[in-house]
């Protein structure tokens, strides 16, 4: 198993707003062979940090996904968001090997 995080701080006032976006995503990446599965966390004591994981089977399913005409129109869509304060928040991204269950 392979998990990625994608972490990012937005305006705690703004939190809500970034969920919802997540709430409505796209799921292009849901249809991925080797995606296992997508959450949002917010962190319980910074309301403002939130962590896309998303788990996939092996890591090359990842490296496929990040590779695909998808992935960037997932991302381009983000570079048009109204908000450009949120627009040009980068998240700092953890790749995880999964050693022992």
């Amino acid at each position: 198993m392979y998990i990625v995080h994608s972490t990012f701080h937005v305006p705690p006032e703004k939190a809500e707003e970034v969920i919802q976006i997540y709430q409505t995503r796209s799921k292009l990446v849901d249809e991925y062979d080797g995606f296992t599965s997508f959450q949002l966390l917010q962190n319980e004591v910074k309301p403002g940090e939130l962590t896309v994981q998303i788990i996939w089977e092996k890591k090359q399913d990842y490296v496929n996904w990040v590779t695909s005409d998808a992935y960037k129109k997932v991302h381009e869509l983000e570079k048009n968001y109204p908000d450009q304060e949120l627009a040009a928040i980068k998240p700092i991204v953890q790749r995880f090997n999964v050693v022992a269950e």
